[in-house]
């Protein structure tokens, strides 16, 4: 028996090796290994519980992460895994009992506390979220992640001093990091400096932070480079304040800068407030000619007395909220059709794209998706609408940048920090958007029958300003 058991301790530390190495598939052979020569060996189910969340196969993992507590319930790290798969699950008071649990085994630990933070703030336990973060950055005033999940609930509070701050904790950057030779900008004078702002996030963060480059610029600095995602490049040659745009996928530029800055920490050296947001709009704009390219097309469909308006209905499904932000399908739309005199246009890229060549019956709609080629296609297209209706995606902060009119659908579940909370507009695009957002028991029904109403009002002024027009 200890032979056996001297084995299987072996092939676990071999999987252990191979995870730590890369190699998910030669990890879980030797775990599985482990387990047939000592099916009590806790830390090789805890592992393969892991090896499975990972691969989305969540009810495996919970077995395994279970099996592991059954043979020993005193490994901490396993209660806190439980935890986590838990709450991605909604499943929240089992969740607080396996956090809590993990609590209790790692006194002196600073994770346990901080997903518990996470856990309370996705139930709007505010608080008590902002006491547990507190008490893990307490336990390890170096543990990043505290801060980071910290920070999304200051920035969704507007205390932006500290939520910024508290950002700076992230690390998604490094790989760009790893290619530059200039130092990063820590807040010094940019008077008469170069200036690299690199890539960050998704193609809506780059959006609604590449305004900070007209700050820069009118702190003295001489020349910006932008780094982007390849479907902004065209779109971001717009951008007044910057001297050249570079595509992520295009050879670095052999440029001496000065500084470099993620765009997201941009807001932090400036000391941005709710107050003093640099929101002068538009700050990006369509280009002349695509906008004559598309007018053609636009006109063709429905009278030049029909409101325009765009929809995208769908994020894209890598977001880890993307389940909750984005409609089930275009159906959910589906009574605005009812609405006379508005003309409908599908801006959907990616995701359910093809949703829109076979609409429900109630929603006409022109799909416009298979021709636009980038964003600086779908900036021209707004050009010509009248409003943009859409989830938390990409396309609202373009709408915004552009300074059109945008309707932005809220998720009640995790809604993202920087719509703030409880508003129905956004300081980041004023007087331009509009937010609507879930009720606390979650569901679309209530948002749509919303925007059908404001809906039905915009387009009953625009008939009124028409007749107006006429009786001149």
């Amino acid at each position: 028996m200890d032979e056996l058991r001297a084995a299987a301790e072996n092939s676990f530390l071999e999987g252990s090796r191979h995870l730590t190495g890369g190699d998910a598939d030669k990890a879980e052979a030797c775990f599985r290994q482990a387990l047939q020569l000592a099916p009590d060996l806790a830390e090789a189910h805890a592992n393969l519980g892991w090896l499975r969340a990972q691969a989305g196969s969540l009810a495996d993992a919970e077995a395994y992460y279970r099996q592991s507590i059954a043979c020993n319930s005193d490994i901490g790290q396993v209660h806190l895994n439980l935890g986590a798969l838990l709450a991605d699950q909604k499943r929240f008071a089992e969740a607080e009992v396996a956090c809590r649990r993990a609590i209790d085994l790692l006194p002196g630990a600073a994770a346990p506390w901080s997903n518990l933070g996470v856990l309370q703030a996705c139930q709007k336990r505010e608080v008590e979220a902002e006491e547990s973060y507190r008490r893990a950055i307490a336990l390890d005033a170096d543990y990043r992640l505290a801060y980071f999940n910290f920070s999304y609930l200051l920035l969704r509070q507007g205390r932006f001093e500290e939520g910024w701050r508290c950002l700076e904790a992230r690390k998604w950057y490094g790989q760009l990091e790893s290619h530059l030779n200039c130092p990063r900008w820590q807040g010094e004078t940019v008077d008469g400096k170069s200036l690299l702002i690199g890539i960050e996030a998704g193609h809506g963060d780059m959006i609604q932070f590449c305004r900070y480059a007209a700050v820069l610029k009118a702190r003295g600095a001489a020349k910006i480079t932008v780094i982007c995602h390849p479907a902004l490049k065209t779109l971001f040659l717009t951008l007044a304040a910057v001297d050249r745009v570079v595509a992520i996928d295009e050879p670095l530029p052999a440029c001496d800068w000065d500084f470099w800055t993620p765009p997201l920490s941009i807001p932090y050296h400036c000391q941005t407030r709710i107050d003093s947001i640099p929101a002068s709009l538009p700050y990006l704009h369509a280009n002349p000619e695509q906008v004559a390219r598309w007018s053609a097309p636009l006109r063709a469909h429905g009278a030049a007395r029909e409101l325009r308006v765009g929809l995208v209905w769908k994020g894209s499904a890598r977001f880890e909220n993307d389940a909750d932000r984005s409609l089930p399908d275009l159906s959910v739309l589906a009574p605005l059709g009812t609405i006379a005199g508005v003309r409908f246009f599908s801006l959907q890229k990616g995701a359910c794209e093809d949703e829109a060549a076979c609409p429900p019956p109630a929603l006409p709609l022109v799909n416009l998706g298979p021709q636009i080629s980038d964003f600086s296609d779908t900036a021209a297209i707004i050009e010509h609408l009248d409003l943009v209706i859409c989830v938390d995606t990409a396309v609202a902060h373009l709408a915004g940048a552009l300074g059109k009119a945008c309707w932005v659908l809220l998720p009640d579940y995790k809604t993202d920090w920087r719509w703030l909370t409880e508003r129905s507009d956004s300081p980041w695009y004023p007087d331009v958007m509009r937010l609507f957002r879930q009720p606390r028991t979650g569901g679309w029904t209530t948002v749509v029958a919303e925007v059908h109403s404001a809906l039905q009002q915009l387009r009953q002024a625009a008939r009124e300003a028409d007749r107006a027009l006429g009786a001149r």
